[in-house]
């Protein structure tokens, strides 16, 4: 499966990147990967499906430690979502809507399990390839 990098950019978690990676290949180790630099044709909803892993995060402007960042896996199917952080007690799992008609494009996050079940997060994303995607959170739920 090919290395892609996901960039998040939170109202508290800022700017976390995430390479899509195979499940097997979830507990190897991988470069991280620059997500200027990934050149692939125009991404398609199904490149959003997938394994990815962060690469780099800014929670309330402090940079996350890179083990840290190891503990953290997306897992996103379809209109479906999952958080694992290794040590926590709970994945939070819920779905994703996208509104790619929107400018910038929005995506409508609903937590139905785990630490934010009831909580809607609202988000607008670009993605510039299907290597590449940039998503920026309100965790407040507030606005886009």
């Amino acid at each position: 499966m090919k290395r892609r990098a996901l960039i998040l950019i939170l109202s508290l978690l800022c700017g976390l990147g995430m390479p899509k990676v195979s499940p097997a290949a979830a507990d190897e180790p991988k470069p991280a990967a620059d997500p200027e630099e990934i050149k692939e044709p125009a991404p398609t909803p199904a490149d959003r499906d997938g394994v990815w892993k962060p690469i780099a995060a800014v929670m309330s402007g402090v940079r996350l430690p890179e083990p840290v960042l190891k503990t953290i896996t997306l897992t996103i199917t379809g209109d479906r979502y999952e958080v694992v952080v290794e040590g926590e007690k709970e994945a939070d799992k819920g779905t994703c809507v996208v509104d790619a008609t929107a400018t910038p494009k929005r995506m409508t996050i609903k937590s139905e399990e785990g630490p934010n079940k009831g909580k809607t997060i609202l988000a607008i994303f670009e993605q510039k390839n299907a290597g590449a995607m940039r998503v920026c959170y309100d965790l407040s739920g507030k606005e886009f």
